[in-house]
């Protein structure tokens, strides 16, 4: 067990209130902490420290944004069978890739799950090879098809509510190349200073106000799902964390994959392509939960809402070999602003 998620039960009050409550909808202000601080009843400088702490223990991965599939760069869903006997050892191997962000064993004959990014799709195939080769393995490549629902932002003291309407943004935006510098320079997140975005416009030698405006508009075209900060659910005790695939008919999948990402228990909702002969399943969702037994039951709620006799299969999560934000371009010279990986 990690240090935090031996605390995990003494996270103070103000430490919980900015989790629940700033996992989207971050202020984009010259002052965002200060205006947090306000709308808490709390001091600027305590808010930062708490962040600080927060982070430094591994509970939050960053503060800023998380950019919707396809919208910038590139991204593919990779599994491989491992033997048992080699799996720390291929997995060690895969995650020394810095284009590798999620890399996680998962309960099943395809037992090592992966995430590459890169700047396009040739760049993200030419890293699979690449770890096809020096890892040993063969690997199985689902890209995304179609996202119903991408967001892991929900409270974790205050219930979930009755679902995730107006969660989703709408919008085809996509990142034109000379924004591409800004995307560098906060996708490991915006700094823990008073003025953050003073300081990532003087990285780039923008004006302040446009890296506002800009990361203003991200949210409105739907570039972004949402700004604020990212957690580390494995260290808040969210560890009985399932990905539920189906075999859904290709005439209905997309009616199908809407209602389950309307659903209060679903956090990610997507489709994916079969892979003839080796893997038949084309839609997927993740169930994160502190008990194994209640996400199974989460499982069985989602079952009445496909068509009766739809094959499934439930993939708990077994280890994490490493979690860190995607990486889409050359990280810019901000060096406050850091996602480190976990193991």
């Amino acid at each position: 067990m990690s240090v935090a998620a031996a605390r995990f039960p003494a996270l103070d009050p103000l430490a919980r209130a900015l989790i629940d409550g700033w996992q989207r909808d971050f202020p984009l202000v010259p002052r965002p902490f200060a205006h947090i601080a306000e709308s808490l009843a709390a001091d600027e400088r305590l808010v930062l420290a708490t962040l600080a702490r927060l982070q430094r223990d591994g509970v939050v991965s960053r503060v800023g944004p998380v950019f919707r599939p396809g919208r910038v760069g590139a991204s593919m869903l990779a599994a491989a069978a491992v033997p048992p006997a080699r799996l720390e050892r291929v997995a060690a191997c895969v995650s020394s890739f810095a284009e590798v962000n999620h890399n996680y064993e998962r309960e099943h004959r395809l037992n090592l799950w992966f995430v590459v990014t890169g700047p396009d799709r040739g760049a993200v195939e030419d890293v699979v090879r690449r770890i096809e080769a020096r890892c040993g393995i063969e690997v199985l490549r689902l890209p995304m098809e179609r996202d119903y629902h991408i967001d892991l932002a929900f409270p974790l003291w205050r219930g979930r509510g009755g679902g995730h309407a107006g969660v989703r943004r709408a919008g085809g935006g996509t990142v034109p190349p000379e924004e591409a510098a800004l995307v560098a320079a906060v996708q490991g997140g915006i700094p823990l200073v008073p003025r953050p975005y003073t300081r990532v416009a003087e990285a780039l030698g923008w004006a302040e106000a446009r890296v506002v405006a800009t990361l203003e508009r991200w949210l409105a075209d739907g570039v972004l799902s949402r700004f604020g900060i990212v957690v580390r659910h494995h260290e808040l005790g969210w560890r009985a964390n399932a990905m539920v695939v189906w075999d859904v008919a290709d005439e209905v999948v997309d009616e199908v994959g809407a209602r389950l990402a309307a659903h209060p228990a679903v956090t990610l909702c997507y489709r994916r392509p079969r892979v003839d002969g080796v893997w038949p399943y084309n839609l997927y969702c993740m169930v994160h939960g502190r008990e194994r037994a209640r996400v199974l039951a989460e499982v069985e709620a989602l079952s009445r809402l496909v068509p009766p006799g739809t094959r499934r299969e439930v993939l708990f999560s077994r280890r994490r070999f490493k979690q860190c934000g995607a990486r889409y371009a050359l990280p810019a010279a901000v060096p406050e602003a850091n996602d480190a990986c976990r193991a």
